[in-house]
């Protein structure tokens, strides 16, 4: 009998499999067992003609295969290459180190598929112990992101068997030069007028705050959602494997790149709850996933499904959405900062407070519920842009200098976050508002009427307070003072239009 090592991944969650393989002298049979997948059961067929189609003898004898350990279930592909290693070891007397991690899928001829998921079973086995790392020559330079594994890129099973066996040099692996997957965004600047808007995108991406923005049709709030990723730091390595990881699952990471710049992911608003948030019968990422560390644009927030609405609220509040099925819970990161767009009336007056009518408020209500606006920090309005402003050939404030401004608030929370396990003022606990959002007595009295004036949750309230902290950081301001909670509760539109009705 003869061990193999591989590995499988559900979700973000990485295991080692331990393949396990038995010849015997009986009647011809070749059976996988340990909880297989459909498409790990079809892998005897294709190991099979990919042993005979390159050349090798295949046993005529009882093959079992078993995959441990047996009480996980195993999906994919990426077992056949190991499974066919293993036998042809097993009946040539070869060795294969117990250090060696193997991952692939073959074709009938015994060349080597594409494979997804190759960066995260590269930090896999490198964490676990493992020195070589196996894998489809067309795979090597995601392999290589991670430094640390002697990685052997392959293009078929005879390739493998002889570099194994010793009878063919290790081919040697160019040095490649990792790039950065950069996307240049348009600028702020193209955007004429709209001042309060630019401001309360500015504040939103530097504390982190989910926003909603309220205007009739042609006011530019899609124009100024596509130019928001624009303004974001760019990300730290941690935050860039996050991410490069959950492309990789859904075989979306570009070759030889690391994604750098935050995603900006803008579903339509006919897309299901499934694609949004993740699932199917074995997990795979959704829409908020590949938006983590970056940005989900829901422009026409009011065309999505109430489904859809409902289940954004845990992935809004615990930053990851959990899958749960048969097999178990999958957990997906999703810590992104939501940014909706709404034209909340069926009308087209100018004066969007003249076209919203009760019953259009009633049917908003009931199809996102006040728990789930109540997640967003920042509701503004974005009206028509007047003509002498579109007249206007002086422009405005570019990406890059507002970009400035958002650097240095984030680097100010990361400051006073860095003993605990988060980073923007959007993230607090209450228990950290307290600590760090004390606010001067003149400031508390007039959140205080606006609180009853307004009728505000416990919720709003919070969302307030992050908020004006927000504001306070890119001011400078170490106190939250008067101006920056007055300005705070200029972003809560949506309160005020519910309290006039």
């Amino acid at each position: 009998m003869i061990r193999v090592f591989s590995g499988a991944f559900l979700g973000l969650n990485s295991l080692t499999i331990e393949i396990e393989i038995d010849i015997r002298s009986k009647l011809k049979s070749f059976e996988i067992v340990g909880l297989p997948s459909t498409a790990v059961k079809e892998s005897n067929k294709r190991v099979e003609a990919a042993i005979i189609n390159s050349g090798f003898h295949f046993p005529g004898k009882q093959i079992v295969v078993n995959l441990a350990p047996a009480g996980v279930r195993k999906i994919g592909t990426l077992f056949d290459l190991p499974i066919a290693l293993g036998i042809l070891a097993e009946e040539s007397d070869m060795e294969i180190s117990s250090d060696t991690f193997i991952i692939g899928e073959l074709s009938l001829d015994g060349s080597l598929r594409s494979a997804t998921g190759v960066l995260l079973l590269a930090g896999h086995a490198l964490d676990n112990g493992f020195k070589t790392f196996i894998c489809p020559k067309v795979n090597v330079q995601e392999a290589t992101l991670i430094e640390g594994l002697n990685i052997i890129a392959v293009e078929n099973l005879t390739e493998a068997f002889e570099i194994l066996n010793g009878t063919r040099a290790i081919p040697e692996i160019p040095p490649f030069v990792h790039s950065i997957s950069y996307k240049q965004y348009e600028c702020f600047s193209d955007v004429k007028g709209q001042e309060s808007a630019k401001r309360a995108l500015e504040i939103a991406a530097s504390g982190g705050h989910n926003i909603l923005m309220l205007g009739p049709p042609g006011t530019g709030k899609t124009m100024l959602a596509r130019r928001l990723p624009g303004i974001f730091p760019l990300m730290t390595m941690q935050e860039s494997l996050e991410i490069s990881k959950i492309h990789s699952i859904v075989g979306a990471l570009e070759e030889n790149t690391l994604v750098q710049q935050r995603s900006f992911r803008a579903p339509h608003h006919t897309a299901s709850d499934v694609s949004i948030v993740g699932g199917g019968k074995y997990p795979k990422p959704g829409e908020i996933s590949l938006a983590h560390n970056g940005i989900l644009f829901l422009d026409e927030m009011q065309e999505f499904s109430s489904a859809v609405m409902q289940v954004l609220r845990q992935p809004l509040e615990e930053k990851k959405i959990t899958i749960s099925r048969a097999e178990g819970a999958v957990d997906f990161p999703a810590n992104f900062m939501l940014v909706g767009a709404m034209n909340p009336s069926r009308k087209t007056q100018r004066d969007i407070t003249e076209a919203w009518s009760p019953e259009d408020l009633k049917r908003l209500i009931q199809k996102f519920s006040y728990p789930f606006l109540d997640r967003i920090d920042m509701h503004i309005q974005v009206g028509p842009v007047p003509y002498d402003k579109l007249d206007k050939k002086h422009k405005g404030e570019t990406s890059e200098q507002i970009k400035e401004r958002v650097t240095q608030a984030r680097l100010i929370q990361a400051e006073r976050f860095k003993d605990y396990a988060i980073s923007v003022n959007a993230d607090m606990t209450p228990k950290l508002l307290e600590q760090f959002c004390e606010p001067t007595q003149v400031a508390k009295d007039i959140l205080k009427m606006a609180m009853n004036k307004l009728n505000l949750s416990l919720r709003s309230y919070d969302k307030i307070i992050k908020c004006a902290r927000t504001i306070a950081d890119l001011n400078g301001d170490k106190q939250i003072n008067e101006i920056h909670i007055s300005e705070a509760l200029q972003y809560r539109a949506l309160d005020r239009i519910l309290s006039d009705q």
